[in-house]
C-alpha cells in the first residue's frame, strides 16, 4: 500500500497529475532555467506541506505529479506555485529586484487530474465493506446474545 501522509486530524493520499504552460508557450524552459525551475518547484511546494512527487520541465510545458494536503485547494496550491516561481524567474533571469508585474511567465489556467485507485477497485472496495460490516453485525448480535442469557 502506498503511503498515507498525515495532518494533525487528518490521514490522506490526495495526489495530483498538473500540467501548465508558460506565457505565450515560448520554449525558454531549458538548460539552466529547467534545473533551476526543478528545485523552485520542490521548494516551494514543501513551504505548503506539498510533495512533487514526479515533475517533467518540457520545452513548451510542465507536468507534475504533487500530492497536496487536503486543506489546501489545488487552485490555491498551483497558483502559489506559479505565482512564486515567476518571480524568482523574473528576480534571477531578467534582474529584477522589486515587485513583477505587469509581466508573466505563465499562461492563465493549467490542467488537472486527480491520480488514485480506478473506479472499479472503490466499487469493489465498498461492497467489501458493506459485506465486512454485515459479518461484524452478525458477530456482535451472537456475543450479546450469548451474554444475555440469564441463569
Amino acid at each position: 500500500m502506498e503511503h498515507v501522509r498525515s495532518l494533525n486530524h487528518t490521514k490522506w493520499k490526495c495526489k495530483y497529475h498538473v500540467v501548465w504552460i508558460p506565457k505565450y508557450r515560448k520554449k525558454s524552459l531549458y538548460v539552466e532555467l529547467k534545473k533551476y525551475l526543478g528545485s523552485t518547484f520542490k521548494d516551494l511546494a514543501m513551504q505548503k506541506a506539498c510533495q512533487v512527487m514526479e515533475g517533467h520541465l518540457l520545452p513548451d510545458h510542465i507536468h507534475l505529479l504533487i500530492s497536496i494536503p487536503p486543506k489546501y485547494s489545488v487552485s490555491e496550491t498551483i497558483g502559489y506555485l506559479k505565482g512564486k516561481s515567476a518571480i524568482q524567474v523574473a528576480r534571477t533571469y531578467v534582474g529584477r529586484k522589486k515587485n513583477f508585474t505587469g509581466q508573466h511567465f505563465w499562461a492563465r489556467g493549467y490542467f488537472v487530474s486527480t491520480v488514485g485507485a480506478d473506479e472499479e477497485t472503490i466499487r469493489d472496495y465498498i461492497k467489501r465493506q458493506e459485506n465486512e460490516d454485515r459479518r461484524l453485525d452478525q458477530l456482535s448480535i451472537l456475543r450479546n446474545s450469548h451474554l444475555q442469557v440469564a441463569p
